[in-house]
């Protein structure tokens, strides 16, 4: 019999994600019915949403996310053996499971064959090529609605989503301006087109507006929440577009304050919107395609911080609420 290992999430998360937090499991993996496939991880995704999400699932479950898989052995067609996938089947190490099960779960239940990515590595589609890479391009294009020369700030902007929205921007003419966590993280922004970025542990985001964004920011795509957005929202133009993907500053407190923003919608007739990216979902390969040219033109920048070893996934993912990555972070399995 093969043996497979996954990570079990005993409780929900109390405060930041810890090590005891997770079980690893190893058992016996069941003989292959009709349909199923036989998969072993390359690449696990750790992501910011996991920690949230998970409040969703009843306890004990298997961890939630996404990887690059190879497929081991196949009864479905569909699937042959040795072809590589990306597959939402949590922190699984080597597993069986049934695409058309999966597809019929929607959300995040499903699998898919990887494309012809050309000279791309296969981790990128859990990153620039993937959902981060999705909610960048279809969350920025489609809610911000940029126009060349127009202001952009983003917030977590040295992260797996934020770092693809800036260059975005630029691709399509665009000032922007950044907001990381380290002197090193602010110097790539810059290496990679950012035209002004800052250490908002150093510099307060109202002095760094004032300098980088004297005439009003236009356009905001927010990945952290709080306190930092509201000094953006405060320096809007009229009229700015707001495109809220997530707010990592709160997902690991039940005490986060409720910021009235309400007077600054009216008097400023802001448009904010918050987005779940399977909105687009229908739309996915078409922007993948957009995002693997400009990869391979170089017009891209895809960074990615890998660690090394299955048994390091809940590690990676705790440090993604300490600034320990930069771009998108991957577990090599």
């Amino acid at each position: 019999m093969v043996k497979g290992r996954r990570f079990v999430l005993k409780h929900h998360f109390n405060g930041l994600p810890k090590r005891e937090d997770f079980d690893l499991v190893e058992e016996e993996l069941p003989a292959l019915k009709e349909g199923d496939i036989q998969i072993k991880s390359l690449y696990v995704s750790v992501d910011p949403y996991q920690r949230p999400y998970t409040d969703r699932n009843p306890v004990p479950c298997t961890m939630m996310g996404s990887s690059v898989a190879i497929v081991e052995e196949s009864k479905d067609k569909n699937y042959p053996k040795g072809c590589q996938i990306v597959v939402y089947a949590g922190w699984v190490e080597r597993a069986i499971v049934n695409p058309a099960e999966m597809m019929k779960a929607g959300g995040l239940g499903r699998v898919a064959k990887i494309p012809d990515i050309g000279g791309v590595d296969c981790s990128h589609m859990l990153g620039a090529l993937g959902m981060p890479g999705a909610t960048a391009y279809f969350g920025f294009l489609e809610i911000c609605q940029p126009k060349a020369g127009q202001t952009v700030v983003v917030s977590g902007a040295a992260g797996a989503v934020g770092s693809l929205v800036g260059q975005i921007a630029k691709i399509k003419g665009c000032r922007v301006i950044g907001f990381a966590g380290t002197d090193d993280k602010v110097a790539w922004l810059k290496e990679i087109g950012y035209d002004c970025a800052y250490n908002y542990k150093t510099t307060t985001v109202e002095d760094a507006l004032k300098e980088a964004a004297p005439k009003g920011v236009d356009c905001y795509f927010d990945n952290v929440g709080g306190e930092m957005s509201m000094a953006v929202l405060r320096a809007m133009n009229p009229r700015g577009r707001v495109s809220v993907c997530g707010a990592i500053s709160t997902y690991n407190t039940k005490s986060a304050k409720a910021l009235d923003i309400l007077p600054l919608c009216v008097f400023k007739e802001l448009m904010i919107e918050g987005f779940l990216v399977h909105r687009w979902a229908k739309e996915f390969e078409s922007g993948i395609k957009t995002l693997a040219g400009w990869l391979m033109a170089k017009k891209l920048v895809a960074r990615q911080t890998i660690v090394d070893g299955f048994e390091n996934t809940p590690k990676a993912f705790a440090g993604l609420f300490d600034g320990t990555n930069t771009g998108k972070m991957v577990v090599k399995v």
